[in-house]
């Protein structure tokens, strides 16, 4: 069944779980492996690539391995799509990545609200009542595409898996159920599959390859599949399956926080909100019920509603559509003539990194929420494990065609692990500037939580549940009580005070942020398939503010690639525009070397093109010149380049005759170099001398970054 045919069918529930089973930690069985490559199996029943897991990460994934010519198939325990909202928010970088995946960034763009409809947070007493106060969370910057050929967008998680499952169906995925795969190759998995209703419930490592075994329901009972694959790519999510089977534990913070969240439909509000206060994230105080909503979609009247939930004392039957109705009327101030509660889950908040990425002699790895945990306050969980995805899929393929050892695989540890870490403190950070509004309006927000673990760990095993929950609910009904009118009010000293600091909050900055462009796309890369250099700082990365910081481009080793617009300076007339991001291929491992038009840059090139053959990888070379060169050009690059073809002349497009050139942009002088690996991230530079010995110096590098030397592989 074609992809998108069957995301159209799904009913956007998920369907009946697989039986439940006990996993022992460190049940993997492994013997000793090479530690300079995975065997590749030609056999056409083992698969080069299984990853489990079918959310946004794992197809992201499994579109970047398929570009790359690497054959890989996905298990999603689920029988359906899920349609709850769930991420919404997709940061610079990620829609970066989506401009690799042949226009899906273009068609997020189109399908998106309009930014007018989703820039804002405010913070209210109800959703008809007044207003406490909003945050503009976009700046003109935002918009103006000059650090990024791409902006954020507001895009539910479910719309964006549709879009990524139209991809597969456009590489030739099939989705198939358990039925479906017995018409597939004998049941073998020869990829481009996507099983759904399958559950990863053991792993079992031999000298050749991984043995899965996958449990499904078939016609009523309980089958079970066995895989075999060379490698084995955990993207499961938070409560991965794959990484309690490697044995692999998180650290970090639990349980932050219990949330209910509520999806549901109401063209009525969003009419409203749409008219009268558009925004993405309201914020509701009053005496009756506190919660937050997320407007997915105003036009269409998509929301979710996040509660707070304190089991044992609240159960989910206290979440049942009726009550979910009243509880959104109060949080509205008025009736609605349509409310369609869709479904009702509960979550945990936690803040946890995995210790380990990479085992099992580089053959299982964990990326997205399999690896990492976030609030999520500033989006980061679904972007990192995007980015995640966009690390390991060149490095992957490098072992699988060859081209690498698996050790270059742990460098995928190595520079992820550290992104994840920084952004579970960043998140926290963000999470608890959410708090400062409750607390400026007297609501104290570790109370609720203190109060729940006394009540839960002191008084729970000598009272009835029944009196703990009228307990609870009678300390909840007294903090409330803080929101009244009557005291919240500028007439009344104590609700003044409270009124003011406030909005000293918001004046200050000191509210939850949506936007941290600095980390979104200035992260760096300290150790890993990188060649450091002595011009930059090496060390740890600088610890996060919780505030909004603008990014500043930088071609230190480990940094993304700087965006430019460049026009394309070729024998044609059409001289077309791109980022000089699109010079970076995502159809193939190739790495670019940025140079300017000068001999000695030349002689560089010609040594990086011999050098990338002896490695057996492909290079091309971008010849960026300055602004207003038109003579000669592409005459000049052939004569000094030949007898190598894979380059490009391309030359600056200036915003203004003010506008930084690419090398000042760079941080560097038109005498430098940039090589760029596959994933838009600088591999090495020289930032302005010449290199006495070229062929010695790429030869270094393209050994240190690949981590072999020519022709091991």
């Amino acid at each position: 069944m074609g992809a998108l045919q069957f995301f159209r069918r799904s009913s956007g529930l998920f369907g009946s779980k697989t039986r439940t089973k006990t996993y022992p930690v460190g049940c993997i069985q492994s013997r000793a492996f090479s530690d300079s490559k995975i065997i590749i199996d030609s056999n056409d029943t083992v698969l080069p690539v299984l990853i489990v897991g079918g959310g946004p990460v794992g197809l992201v994934l499994s579109i970047l391995l398929t570009k790359l010519g690497i054959k890989c198939s996905v298990l999603e325990k689920n029988k359906g799509i899920s349609k709850h909202p769930q991420a919404h928010f997709i940061n610079n970088r990620s829609m970066e990545v989506f401009r690799k995946l042949d226009g899906l960034a273009e068609e997020i763009e189109r399908s998106q609200p309009p930014v007018e409809l989703w820039r804002k947070f405010i913070y209210c007493r109800s959703l008809t009542g007044s207003i406490l106060g909003s945050v503009d969370q976009m700046q003109p910057q935002d918009l103006e595409k000059v650090v990024s050929p791409v902006s954020v967008a507001h895009f539910s998680q479910y719309k964006l898996v549709g879009l990524l499952l139209k991809q597969l169906e456009k590489l030739n995925f099939n989705v198939c159920t358990s039925e479906d795969l017995e018409s597939f190759h004998n049941g073998f998995l020869k990829g481009k599959e996507i099983l759904m209703g399958h559950e990863c419930v053991s792993i079992n490592a031999t000298d050749q390859c991984m043995n899965v075994t996958a449990s499904f329901l078939k016609e009523g009972k309980h089958m079970e599949r066995n895989i075999r694959c060379n490698i084995l790519i955990g993207t499961d999510g938070a409560g991965s399956t794959v990484r309690k089977l490697a044995g692999i534990d998180l650290r970090g913070e639990q349980d932050l926080q219990k949330l209910v969240s509520v999806h549901f439909l109401s063209r009525d509000l969003g009419n409203y909100l749409l008219n009268e206060r558009p925004g993405m994230l309201f914020f509701i105080f009053n005496t009756e019920v506190i919660g937050v909503l997320v407007a997915h979609d105003l036009k269409q009247g998509e929301f979710v509603l996040q509660l707070p939930f304190f089991p044992p004392q609240q159960n989910l039957e206290d979440f049942s559509p009726e009550i979910c109705k009243k509880l959104i009327i109060k949080l509205v101030g008025r009736e609605l003539s349509n409310v369609d509660v869709l479904d009702v889950k509960p979550w945990v908040m936690h803040a946890e990194v995995a210790e380990k990425y990479v085992c099992c002699d580089s053959r299982i790895i964990l990326a997205g929420d399999a690896a990492h945990r976030f609030p999520p306050a500033g989006g980061f969980g679904m972007n990192t494990g995007i980015q995640d995805a966009h690390n390991l899929a060149w490095k992957i393929a490098s072992v699988v065609k060859g081209l690498a050892p698996s050790s270059i695989l742990r460098t995928y540890e190595t520079e992820r692990k550290q992104i994840a870490i920084f952004n579970t403190a960043l998140s926290v950070q963000n999470f608890k500037a959410a708090m400062a509004v409750p607390s400026a309006l007297g609501l104290d927000p570790t109370v609720a939580n203190s109060v729940h673990q006394i009540m839960n760990k002191a008084v729970g095993p000598i009272l009835p549940s029944v009196i703990q929950r009228a307990v609870l609910d009678g300390i909840f009904k007294v903090g409330r009580a803080q929101l009244s009118e009557s005291l919240l009010n500028e007439s009344n000293p104590l609700g003044s005070s409270r009124l003011a600091k406030l909005r000293r909050v918001f004046e200050e900055g000191k509210s939850l942020r949506l936007q941290f462009p600095a980390e979104d796309l200035g992260f760096r890369y300290i150790k890993g398939a990188i060649v450091p250099d002595g011009d930059c700082e090496v060390g740890a990365m600088e610890a996060p503010t919780g505030r909004r910081r603008d990014y500043v481009p930088s071609a230190d080793p480990g940094s993304k690639l700087p965006h430019m617009n460049v026009r394309v300076l070729s024998t044609s007339s059409s001289r077309e525009i791109i980022s000089t991001l699109d010079l970076v291929s995502g159809d193939k491992i190739e790495f670019l070397l940025i140079i300017a038009p000068l001999e000695a840059s030349y002689s560089l090139s010609r040594a990086a093109f011999k050098v990338a053959d002896d490695f057996k990888v492909s290079i091309r070379i971008c010849v960026m010149w300055p602004a207003g060169t038109i003579k000669e050009v592409h005459v000049r690059s052939k004569a000094a380049l030949a007898p190598w073809e894979n380059y490009i002349d391309v030359m600056e497009v200036k915003r203004s005759s003010n506008s930084l050139s690419w090398w000042s942009i760079c941080q560097m002088t038109d005498k430098g170099a940039i090589l760029v690996r596959p994933d838009d991230h600088i591999a090495w530079r020289v930032k302005s001398s010449v290199i006495e010995n070229p062929d010695l110096e790429m030869k270094r590098v393209f050994s240190a970054v690949l981590g072999s030397t020519a022709g091991q592989c």
